[in-house]
């Protein structure tokens, strides 16, 4: 056989599967199980698990989409296996579940996503006529203030818009902490939030609502975050601490890294795919515009993975190796 083989040409081996085949094996996929990435409720970590899905399944793996909570993730699905990634867990909310994630020594965190989190309470820039003292937060506590941030469902109070209640973030224990006549309002879905402000800053209306960073509304809407205590932790774990020495919470939120994570298993049972999601990364900019062509231009988060997948051929496929 081994003469034969010396005998047939590059061409003719390469017809007969021969040729390269080793090469060819070690690029299959370890495991044909499916990868499992979660989906959560809003639209830069969805698209950042369809664009980290899409290159998973051009590298030869089975994707699956869960959707999943995404607080309760760190501790349940993502420690038995159920989900094997997830890409967004942020400082800023997202803390104290990810020490406990850390803790039971069946997830792995796979290091920062690239950008910056910031999380915080923001207003239009034209609602400080009706209120001058800002952004220093102290001034939400003059009544006329707060009023003018009322809605008839909150008025004398003012209304703040917080994000969905699996989000946490503290805001109602915030309002208690610092004494703020504000009612804190959640919205049901991060889409229903930024529809709420679009509707109000057309019409020059009062809002006081949940933005964050990375995201494609900062840049849109001029405005500005209010500036509270700034976050330590023992703000959040000791109520002697800070302004209330009766209540935690008594500053604003934390600032930090953004985090990828996966399941303890993932590095053995895929590591290729373990690799590229170690390696992930994606810049603020490069969000902030992928957000903004499916919020604002009405486009599927599968489309814009996809281009993006297109145009960076070379980046990927370098996470691979």
């Amino acid at each position: 056989m081994k003469a034969k083989l010396l005998g047939m040409s590059a061409a003719a081996l390469a017809a007969a599967g021969l040729l390269f085949a080793p090469a060819a094996r070690a690029q299959a996929p370890e495991s044909s199980d499916p990868i499992k990435i979660a989906l959560f409720d809003w639209t830069s970590v969805n698209l950042n698990a369809k664009i980290i899905g899409g290159i998973l399944e051009k590298l030869g793996y089975t994707v699956e989409y869960p959707t999943a909570d995404y607080l309760s993730s760190l501790t349940t699905g993502l420690t038995n296996g159920d989900l094997s990634l997830a890409m967004e867990f942020w400082d800023t909310t997202a803390g104290e579940a990810m020490k406990a994630s850390d803790a039971t020594g069946q997830t792995e965190r796979l290091g920062p996503l690239g950008p910056k989190a910031k999380e915080e309470w923001w207003y239009p820039e034209y609602m400080k006529e009706k209120c001058p003292g800002l952004p220093n937060w102290e001034a939400l506590k003059d009544p006329k203030c707060a009023e003018a941030f009322s809605t008839p469902e909150t008025a004398p109070n003012g209304r703040y818009l917080g994000g969905p209640v699996t989000w946490e973030g503290f805001d109602d224990e915030r309002v208690v902490a610092l004494g703020l006549p504000f009612t804190v309002i959640h919205a049901g879905t991060d889409a229903a939030m930024f529809a709420e402000l679009e509707s109000a800053y057309q019409r020059q209306a009062p809002i006081m609502l949940w933005i964050y960073s990375p995201h494609w509304a900062p840049a849109k809407y001029k405005g500005e975050w209010v500036e509270f205590p700034e976050y330590t932790a023992e703000c959040y774990a000791d109520p002697s601490w800070g302004i209330n020495k009766d209540a935690a919470y008594d500053c604003g939120k934390p600032f930090g890294e953004i985090y990828k994570y996966a399941w303890a298993g993932m590095k053995d049972k895929w590591p290729v795919a373990y690799k590229v999601a170690k390696n992930y990364s994606l810049s603020s900019d490069e969000l902030n515009a992928m957000s903004g062509q499916v919020d604002l231009d009405g486009k599927t988060p599968e489309d814009v993975a996809a281009e993006w997948i297109a145009a960076n051929e070379a980046k990927w496929k370098g996470w691979a190796q």
